[in-house]
């Protein structure tokens, strides 16, 4: 009968703590969830979603173009890929979606690399013109699909479209990207793509040696990390 009963102690200590584990292992996936009274928070608060947000471009950042080539000698197409880092700007949305007017996304076209150097010099000088227009320049202007007011907690995810207009080569034009964002309480990550045409922006198509074909199309991509701070 002892054994009995202390076999029995032994298998309920054993499930209780088995419970405190799944408890602690759930709290931590809890942890952006207001504390109880006394307790300590977990993480970044929760920024006051009744006031504008400002979402400001920080390291980690990166814009990009991919255009599809057909080279000589390779008997299918590749698509020529040129990056940069140097994107500056900040968008702040209000809490009913709004975007601000001084919204402004900066890309530094001059720092555009990609694996080929006679290609960069060609986009530079030729395609780009750099040393007359340097920049790319977005100015938002509404947000299609976006939550109001923004998402807030862990990893909270949208898919929305940013109408913007668009200023490159001297030319300014409406043009939508398509985003996927992730929202944290602190910082905001995600990806806008959208595609343009050479001849939208008076653009000139590259023609290098063993270069057959460039195709029309101008693939648009910026991989973004944003710092969140209501206003």
């Amino acid at each position: 009968m002892l054994k009995k009963r202390v076999l029995t102690a032994g298998i309920a200590a054993c499930v209780w703590l088995a419970g405190q584990g799944t408890a602690a292992r759930f709290a931590d996936q809890q942890a952006q969830q207001p504390p109880p009274a006394g307790g300590r928070a977990s993480g970044p608060a929760a920024p006051d979603r009744t006031k504008p947000h400002k979402l400001e471009i920080t390291t980690g950042t990166k814009a990009r173009y991919k255009v599809t080539e057909q080279l000589a000698g390779i008997s299918f197409p590749s698509d020529a890929v040129g990056t940069t880092e140097s994107v500056t700007g900040a968008i702040i949305v209000n809490p009913d979606g709004s975007i601000a007017p001084e919204s402004k996304l900066v890309v530094d076209l001059k720092t555009l690399t990609s694996d080929q150097s006679m290609r960069d010099g060609y986009i530079q000088q030729r395609t780009l013109e750099t040393e007359k227009f340097a920049t790319l320049v977005i100015v938002p202007k509404r947000a299609v699909g976006l939550p109001a007011p923004l998402p807030v907690g862990n990893q909270a995810q949208a898919g929305f479209q940013l109408v913007t207009d668009m200023t490159l080569h001297g030319v300014t034009k409406e043009v939508t990207w398509n985003v996927v964002s992730t929202f944290g309480n602190a910082t905001i990550g995600g990806r806008a793509t959208t595609t343009i045409v050479f001849s939208d922006f008076n653009l000139t198509k590259p023609t290098l040696a063993r270069l057959l074909s460039v195709d029309d199309k101008i693939q648009l991509e910026i991989e973004f990390r944003c710092t969140r701070t209501a206003m």
